[in-house]
Order: structure tokens, then C-alpha cells, then sequence
């Protein structure tokens, strides 16, 4: 094992590139503001109860991918694999439920699964995300979309494709279930291993399963739309009237079910390039299932990673500003000291400013300024520090203005 090699699945993000991630991340930020979400942050880990009862203990998240081990008090400890069942732990441990209803938030974090990793999947990923807790009709369902939505053409992804589904409530469920177990009893013998157990138990996890095979075997299955109940379908109905008011075009695509146990009604996909870079849904179970009182629900989780990709892809190219305003050059020791100070008072007015700290020659110091794509260079040397002005460049015209150095602050708040 190589310890300069970073594990399976996991990538650092580097200087260079980590205004990419500020950049969506601000665009996320500002999206949350104009909403009306506040943002929640939570542990890393959580005990794995939380999410065998939330996330489902048929599902693949919680059969084949969690990160789980006993810590040194012998309790079994999870890497949270997704962010909603943290939300509605916290939602009930710190009595969020006494706030005014709906009560809207968002996150960005990390999460963990064990897969395998490829284009776009990663084991460790992170992830944004938005909850709203209090609200059971269709038209916050809407909004979560059009948060979604209206944050993606907001970083400049447009080839977006909005698809829906209903996958009803427990009870329509139950009917969906016994059907879609008739559908498949024929064909139990050939199911994988994993979807063999999930048969009896939980067979709506089959229509999610990996598995070239069993996605063959369930073409042609019962539309679970087909069993909704008519609760869930008026729920359906108002969701869509709700986005075709809100002018976000739909598709619906009764395949969608999702990987987690916790939905009901409403959920959704948001598809670019063959991606799902976004997907959610409502679960208004989860609350109760985790011993609070009954608390309808909707919230999506969204890639970070995948839409990175995703605008590199398309070519969509992200503007580095965070780069110096001002470089000065110096030549000598009190110059140099000098420049020193001027970084400081200049940094203290708020103004981005770089000088030498490693003992370059003046030609090397504006070789290095160009790299980091200073603005504006400033070069100073003995006749400089005795008049008290310089003359500072402008990197990208060339031209040169004559400037008083204790008026610097002053030129950069022109």
C-alpha cells in the first residue's frame, strides 16, 4: 500500500481548481437565499440503525455500500451514505418541528458508499441537498423542483430533462407490491441472489436493481401508476399543475422509484447527458418511522461531482476570479520590506495583493505575477520608496499610471 496514494474512490481537490467548486457552491448559496432555505449541517457518522430504519435494509445503499464499523464503546457507526435521514434525526432530536411550518434547509456535504468506482461515482462524493419538513401539498413538491432547476441554469447546464413518477403511499404500495410479485414468481429462479431475498420482503427494490439480468426480467412489469390510490393520484395531479404553473417542462417516466425505502408520492429525476445529476422526492413516513410525530416531507439530494463533469462535458467553462488585484515587485531588501508592508495595509482595505517571498530576481518576480494573473504590478525599488509613488501596470493593456503609494487603497476603491 502506497500511503501517497489517496484510497479507492476518493480524489483531493487542488488549489487550482477549487474555484470551480466555489463557483457552484456560491450559485447553490445564493439559490438557498432567494428560496428562502437555511442552511443545516450535521455529523459525518451517524449510528446505523438511523439508516437501516430510514434508507431501507433491502436497499443497495444500505445491503452493499455503507461504510459501517463498531467504534471503541462497541457501537456500530455508519459513514452517512446521504444526507436526508441526518435532517429529519436532527429535525426531531432539537425539536425543529416547534418552528413555523414549512420549515426549509440546505446542505452541502460529503457522503460515503462502497461501490464501485467510475465515471462520475465516486466512494466518497458530496453532495448538495434541501429539505422541507411541514408541508403535505403538491406545490412544495414544485418548488423543490424549481429550486433544483432554476440552480442548474444558473451554472449554465440547460440540456436538462425534468422526469417524474408517482410511487404512491404505503397502502397503494402494498396492492403495487402483491402485483408486481405475480408478475415476477415465474421468473424467481433467475433473479441475482440479493433480489431473491428481496422478493418476499421488499420487491419494488427489484425494479432498482443493478443487474442487467434482473432489469430484463422486469420489462414489461405493472405500471405502479397504474395501482396509486386516489389520494396519491390527486397529489400527482397537483404536482404537475403546480410545475406547469411554475413553467418547468416534465416528462413522466413510471420507471422512476428511486433507491431508498423513505419515498412515497412524488419523486423525481433530473437528467443531463445520460446523468441523473439531481433526484428526490417526498417521504412523508420518515419523521414518524424515527419516532416523531407524523411530518410530511420533500427534499432532493444533487451531485456535486456529476455536475462538475457534467459542464465540463458541454464545454461550459467556469471563470477563475480568484486571483490578485495587485503583484509588487521589489528590488533589494528595503524594498522588499516595503512591499511588505504595502501588502499588508492593502489586505487590511480589503484589497487581494501578493509580493515576493521567495528571493526571486525582479524578472522572475514578474514572470510569477503573470502566473497567478495579477491585474495590476507595481515594481519598487530605492527611487520609489524615497518619492513615496510608483507607477502601477496594467497587466492586460499595459499601461502605466503614475500613483502615490500611500494612496493605493484608494486607486483599488476608484
Amino acid at each position: 500500500m502506497l500511503i501517497t496514494k489517496a484510497p479507492k474512490g476518493t480524489q483531493d481537490l487542488l488549489p487550482q481548481d477549487s474555484y470551480r467548486w466555489q463557483y457552484v457552491e456560491e450559485k447553490f448559496n445564493n439559490t438557498a437565499k432567494v428560496y428562502g432555505y437555511k442552511e443545516v449541517r450535521f455529523p459525518t457518522f451517524e449510528h446505523t440503525e438511523l439508516f437501516l430504519r430510514g434508507v431501507g435494509d433491502t436497499t443497495d445503499v444500505v445491503q452493499k455500500q455503507m461504510y459501517t464499523f463498531n467504534d471503541k464503546g462497541d457501537r456500530s457507526i455508519t459513514l452517512r451514505p446521504e444526507g436526508t435521514a441526518s435532517v429529519a434525526r436532527s429535525f426531531i432530536e432539537n425539536g425543529l418541528f416547534q418552528l413555523p411550518m414549512p420549515l426549509k434547509m440546505f446542505y452541502n456535504v460529503p457522503c460515503f458508499r462502497y461501490e464501485k468506482s467510475q465515471k462520475g461515482r465516486l466512494r466518497e462524493f458530496h453532495q448538495f441537498g434541501v429539505e422541507v419538513f411541514g408541508s403535505k401539498g403538491p406545490m412544495i413538491d414544485a418548488e423543490v423542483v424549481s429550486f433544483a432547476v432554476n440552480f442548474l441554469k444558473s451554472v449554465g447546464l440547460n440540456d436538462i430533462s425534468v422526469n417524474i413518477n408517482s410511487i404512491g403511499c404505503p397502502e397503494c404500495r402494498a396492492k403495487y407490491n402483491e402485483a408486481l410479485k405475480e408478475f415476477l414468481r415465474p421468473k424467481t429462479d433467475e433473479l441475482c441472489e440479493t433480489c431473491k431475498g428481496r422478493f418476499d420482503r421488499n420487491p419494488l427494490r427489484i425494479l432498482d436493481c443493478k443487474s442487467e439480468i434482473c432489469n430484463k426480467l422486469c420489462e414489461g412489469a405493472p405500471r405502479l401508476l397504474d395501482y396509486i390510490c386516489d389520494d396519491c393520484r390527486e397529489h400527482f395531479e397537483g404536482f404537475k399543475k403546480s410545475l406547469e404553473t411554475a413553467g418547468i417542462e416534465y416528462k413522466i417516466d413510471d420507471g422512476i422509484v428511486r433507491g431508498l425505502d423513505y419515498y412515497t408520492k412524488t419523486v423525481f429525476e433530473i437528467i443531463s447527458g445520460g446523468f441523473t445529476v439531481c433526484g428526490g422526492g417526498r417521504y412523508d413516513g420518515l419523521v414518524e418511522e424515527f419516532g416523531g410525530d407524523s411530518t410530511p416531507a420533500v427534499g432532493f439530494g444533487l451531485g456535486i461531482e456529476r455536475l462538475l463533469l457534467r459542464l465540463d462535458e458541454l464545454g461550459i467553462e467556469i471563470t477563475d476570479n480568484d486571483k490578485p488585484q495587485l503583484y509588487i515587485a521589489s528590488m533589494g531588501t528595503e524594498a522588499a520590506i516595503a512591499a511588505q508592508k504595502l501588502v499588508f495595509d492593502l489586505r487590511k482595505a480589503g484589497v487581494s495583493a501578493e509580493f515576493d517571498h521567495m528571493a526571486r530576481s525582479l524578472k522572475a518576480q514578474m514572470k510569477y505575477a503573470d502566473k497567478l494573473g495579477a491585474k495590476y504590478t507595481i515594481v519598487l525599488g530605492d527611487n520609489e520608496i524615497e518619492s513615496g509613488i510608483a507607477k502601477i501596470k496594467d497587466m492586460l493593456t499595459g499601461e502605466q499610471t503614475e500613483t502615490k503609494l500611500d494612496n493605493l487603497s484608494e486607486f483599488f476603491g476608484r
